[in-house]
């Protein structure tokens, strides 16, 4: 159900690449010819959405349509960076299950409503609903994975799974919605996943009913979100994830314009270019998952590893001077993010273990608003610093961003031997009994 969730979550995102530029044309009063590339992004949680096409805009009039345009990709991860706080606490309250459904429920809505837009002011608020289910449905579910999982190498696996599912949504979603939207009509590929969105929710009630909630009251009390913000293995954790995203999350909205400028790159050049990355995302959801069976003391270095290749690869990017060339250094970006979301995803809920409560709904707030951050700047920020600054430099700095953030992860080192039973046990020791769950839980531990 939540790899369903966060499948539904990319393709809604990014089915509307192929799309936006008739809807885009037909707001102006044009024909529905794509032209130019304008700004694309996404967001991840435990996850996060990542977008691996660029769209293709109708030639602006006007640097205002640019900013609306920036605005409208931006807007998702800017409401879920707003929300995540609120729905992280919530879903420590009230557990994963419901959170996850009303997620369910508002992606469901804003599917509808993007099949029924005929305005800038629809697209808009489609595109916030989206961030405010993200916001409960991604984070309720990476969560509740977490907490399915308790040990590893389950945890990671279940993790990688999902991190796959994400990917490849946002692989399949812009052959889907633009073959749907040619034959069938702009409604068709929401409709389609607005069902599949339904399904997703049925099927959910059916695992859980609403009744089953009430054991909710017998679970532990989670550590307040802003506790969670001030550990400063967490907080590591949350900056490597955030300086991780933004070479995808900037050259997303920048790559298309310089290739075509650089290298003379054609329309399918500049539409494939992020499709082979894919394949080396998965590659590195795998490998890490492996390695990380085998040597789960060293989580921190393959994160770290990861922002490295990410960093060196960012760098290599300027130089590139034909489409074969380009594609490397992209691989090289998925290929690291891949390792650092599928080794530092995990160790968050490690950390929850054995520093604080065994709670998960907080901690993964804590990573969406850090995949957030990047996504909710790409779009607006990252066409003003190559304007101002030039292509090559944003890369050389966000590559030296990524390489320099590295080391900081050494950090992490001992975190592997800490010991999440005597840390636990401390707690509840600490605060005493909040109800049967507990107690039940001291006397285990006491036995």
């Amino acid at each position: 159900v939540v790899c369903v969730a966060l499948l539904l979550d990319n393709m809604l995102y990014m089915v509307i690449v192929p799309i936006i530029p008739d809807y885009i044309a037909a707001m102006r009063g044009g024909g529905g010819a794509a032209g130019p590339s304008a700004p694309a992004g996404g967001n991840g949680s435990g996850g996060g959405n990542r977008s691996l096409l660029p769209a293709r805009y109708p030639p602006a009039t006007g640097g205002n349509e640019d900013v609306q345009i920036g605005v409208l990709f931006a807007s998702k991860a800017i409401l879920q960076l707003l929300v995540n706080p609120l729905s992280g606490t919530l879903i420590d309250r009230v557990g994963y299950e419901v959170p996850l459904l009303a997620g369910l429920g508002v992606l469901f809505l804003s599917t509808t409503t993007f099949a029924f837009a005929e305005n800038y002011a629809t697209l808009f608020a489609a595109r916030s609903l989206q961030g405010l289910g993200s916001a409960f449905a991604d984070t309720a579910g990476i969560a509740l994975i977490a907490d399915r999982y308790a040990e590893e190498p389950a945890r990671s696996r279940a993790l990688g799974t999902a991190l796959a599912c994400i990917s490849f949504g946002s692989l399949a979603a812009p052959p889907f919605g633009g073959v749907l939207y040619e034959f069938a009509g702009k409604r068709v590929p929401f409709l389609v996943l607005a069902g599949v969105c339904l399904l997703d929710g049925l099927l959910l009630l059916a695992l859980a009913p609403p009744g089953a909630a009430g054991a909710r009251a017998n679970m532990p009390v989670g550590t307040p979100i802003h506790r969670l913000m001030v550990d400063p293995y967490i907080a590591v954790v949350a900056g490597a994830l955030a300086t991780c995203n933004i070479p995808l999350a900037f050259l997303e909205p920048t790559i298309a314009n310089w290739m075509k400028e650089s290298m003379g790159a054609s329309e399918w050049e500049v539409g494939l270019t992020w499709l082979p990355a894919f394949f080396p995302h998965v590659l590195g959801v795998y490998v890490t998952v492996r390695l990380a069976a085998a040597y789960p003391h060293l989580q921190w270095f393959y994160g770290a590893l990861g922002m490295a290749i990410i960093g060196a690869s960012s760098c290599l990017v300027p130089a590139c001077r034909n489409f074969g060339q380009v594609i490397i250094p992209l691989c090289g970006i998925c290929f690291g993010i891949a390792l650092v979301d599928t080794a530092l995803l995990p160790t968050l809920a490690f950390l929850v273990d054995v520093r604080h409560v065994s709670v998960y709904g907080s901690v993964y707030a804590i990573a969406d608003i850090s995949y957030s951050v990047a996504y909710a700047l790409g779009p607006i920020v990252a066409g003003q610093i190559v304007h101002t600054m030039g292509f090559a430099q944003l890369n050389l700095g966000m590559g030296l961003a990524n390489v320099l953030y590295a080391p900081v992860l050494l950090f992490l080192k001992n975190v592997c031997q800490m010991k999440p039973s005597h840390s636990e046990r401390n707690i509840l020791l600490e605060e005493g009994p909040k109800g049967l769950y507990d107690t039940i839980k001291m006397e285990e531990r006491k036995g």
